[in-house]
């Protein structure tokens, strides 16, 4: 190992021995910043159910599945590169690591502009195949347009969430994150209380809280002292098309919640018109608001898993696994009882109290926080399987339980229970894959 690699080495945090607590302590930023994530999309969505009309709140989610795989190309190229850059900062290999970001930096952004263009040409034909009707189609085509356009912004978030962290700078990364998300809500109230610009408004608000992290993110990149920052990039496609085989998992995660949030939108449309769908909204909102403590931790942690890996610690690695599962299992029971107690205020503040949409989604938290029980070690098990770079088990794990479970249930439990039977689609689906997850989790 080289002078620098090995004074690299020592000043690397991710090398350091970690018990629960400083475990916690060096996951608790990623948390933090997932979290206030969670926090200020479900407020973005507050500001348009009640500013604009649920009608507007109902059109995000039509739309929705096109920013699930934006944020499901993002993930996935994020957290497989990040997996990949760690484990060579393991192996003491720290030129290369630079090389990687770099590489994978420039890819991303070249990703977005793709998608941003297409998008946008297309944009018509998107939102009537999404499932749009008559009311909600101009409300889908003013949020979307906007959205595309920041869409390489929207990448390089992502991509910078989960780099910053692998850099050691957990707690850099969860300022900008804080900053961005307060400048999102500034701007939600500044374009639609204020303004009066409606849903697009929203959209603009959305777009330039992307833009705060991604430019400050290639600052942080260009001018670190660190180990990690932005050095000629070494062109690899092997490189890329391992990133994107590792990273799968969360792209599989990202295109099964597009699929069957499209499905969650067709079956409460049939039953319930457009106030089912505005209900599904403010459950699927606030199902991520709730899980950001499980993201956040799986986030947080996964750069330590990866180093360790990289270093062939495998005692060490087992150790972090069993004491991750411990605080998950913690935090399930909690997660699961604030859902519990406290749904019927969460949903009052999407809609008031006796309205048709908050009498359906209150009946929803009723049966669906069963699925915070389950969903954590779910969630954990495939970042973790990311972090091996055993992209594979992990692209498994996250097909069952965001797609091929809940779409069973979708097709099947509404025959049998009507309403109710869309509530437990998603419980029942984190519950069977607990199952699958432990199996894995063993063969560590």
């Amino acid at each position: 190992m080289s002078n620098e690699n090995m004074t690299n080495s020592r000043e690397n945090i991710l090398s350091r021995d970690f018990d629960l607590s400083s475990l916690l302590k060096f996951a608790f930023p990623t948390i933090i910043m997932m979290i206030f994530m969670g926090l200020y999309t479900i407020i973005d969505t507050i500001f348009v159910s009640r500013f604009v009309n649920t009608n507007a709140l109902s059109s995000i989610n039509i739309v929705c599945p096109i920013i699930n795989i934006v944020v499901g190309i993002g993930t996935m190229i994020a957290t497989g590169s990040s997996a990949i850059i760690a484990s060579k900062m393991g192996e003491g290999d720290y030129k290369e690591a630079r090389e990687y970001l770099s590489l994978i930096v420039i890819f991303g952004i070249t990703i977005g502009i793709i998608i941003s263009i297409l998008g946008i040409i297309f944009i018509d034909k998107i939102i009537w195949s999404l499932g749009a009707s008559e009311i909600l189609y101009s409300y889908c085509k003013d949020y979307l347009l906007i959205i595309l356009i920041f869409t390489p912004a929207g990448i390089l978030q992502v991509l910078f969430q989960s780099l910053i962290v692998t850099a050691g700078r957990p707690g850099f990364g969860m300022i900008l994150s804080i900053s961005a998300g307060m400048m999102n809500m500034i701007l939600d109230y500044i374009f639609i209380v204020i303004f009066n610009m409606g849903i697009k408004g929203s959209a603009l608000g959305t777009g330039i809280g992307y833009v705060l992290p991604s430019v400050i993110g290639i600052i942080f990149f260009l001018t670190s002292k660190g180990t990690l920052y932005f050095e000629k990039p070494k062109f690899d496609i092997n490189m890329i098309f391992k990133s994107l085989y590792n990273g799968s998992s969360e792209m599989v995660s990202q295109l099964a919640t597009a699929i069957t949030t499209f499905l969650f939108n067709l079956v409460m449309m049939k039953l319930l018109g457009e106030n089912g769908v505005a209900a599904i909204t403010i459950i699927i909102y606030s199902q991520f608001m709730l899980s950001t403590l499980f993201i956040g931790f799986s986030m947080g942690v996964s750069p330590i898993m990866s180093f360790n890996y990289g270093s062939k610690n495998h005692n060490r690695l087992k150790t972090l696994i069993k004491s991750s599962i411990t605080f998950i299992g913690f935090i399930s029971i909690l997660v699961f009882m604030i859902s519990m107690f406290f749904g019927d205020r969460l949903v009052s503040v999407f809609s008031p109290a006796g309205s048709e949409v908050y009498d359906i989604a209150r009946n929803g938290f009723f049966i669906f926080p069963i699925s915070f029980l389950f969903c954590g070690f779910n969630i954990f098990s495939s970042a973790i399987f990311t972090a091996l770079s055993n992209g594979k088990v992990s692209a498994m794990i996250s097909f069952l339980r965001t797609f091929c479970f809940i779409t069973i249930g979708l097709l099947t439990l509404p025959i049998l229970f009507g309403v109710n039977g869309v509530w437990l689609a998603v419980p029942l689906s984190e519950f069977i894959t607990m199952f699958i997850s432990i199996y894995f989790i063993k063969t560590i």
